[in-house]
């Protein structure tokens, strides 16, 4: 397995070119562009697109579809039905399949958005915006936050230390390295559960003069 990485300045997020060198095959991971660049490394490695994988429907995470369904004709998968005007297999819940002579893991993970996915290659997952390093995906509140939180913690901090990482956003990480040092993931307490202070005091109140 080959994994080429390539950076949309539209959206600043990752896209990965993933190849198989046996059946010269590959699938894209958000294309959040599709430039000279990516096609490049494509041609060069005389790979077939077969597949598409789409972590959610941000746009700067599917931008590139245009293009590429111009030029190749991949299965597109996602939690939407469409994108773009493209239509989709529609993945829900947590299941596998196979694209490009890969066995493909994914895994829901709404939080950041409802229609978040992560996907796993391998000993390598693909988490779009649910988690990037040292960072949980933004969520609009404290609900999604949780939710994202109870999927993150049931879904990859289960997978061995040694899984490697590959966020929308930002440089690669693995399952340790999160462990360790992502204090949001591995908390064993959420908002909701952390105790108030009480901030009341017998003291006179400060007089501006």
């Amino acid at each position: 397995m080959k994994i080429y990485f390539h950076y949309s300045l539209e959206g600043f997020s990752n896209g990965y070119l993933v190849g198989n060198e046996r059946s010269k095959e590959a699938l894209i991971v958000d294309p959040g562009v599709m430039n000279r660049e990516l096609l490049d490394h494509i041609e060069e490695n005389r790979f077939q697109v077969a597949a598409i994988l789409v972590t959610h429907s941000h746009e700067s995470h599917w931008k590139g579809l245009d293009t590429l369904m111009k030029i190749y004709a991949p299965k597109i998968f996602a939690a939407d039905a469409e994108l773009g005007g493209c239509r989709t297999e529609l993945l829900q819940g947590d299941g596998v399949f196979t694209a490009a002579g890969f066995a493909v893991r994914y895994f829901a993970a709404p939080g950041h958005s409802p229609d978040s996915l992560m996907y796993q290659i391998e000993n390598v997952l693909f988490t779009g915006d649910a988690l990037s390093a040292g960072r949980l995906g933004t969520t609009n509140n404290d609900y999604g936050k949780r939710n994202l939180l109870n999927h993150l913690k049931g879904k990859l901090l289960n997978q061995n230390d040694e899984v490697i990482l590959m966020p929308g956003h930002g440089p690669p990480t693995t399952v340790g390295a999160e462990r360790l040092y992502n204090i949001e993931l591995t908390r064993e307490s959420t908002i909701e559960s952390l105790p108030l202070k009480d901030f009341t005091t017998d003291r006179e109140p400060f007089r501006y003069m």
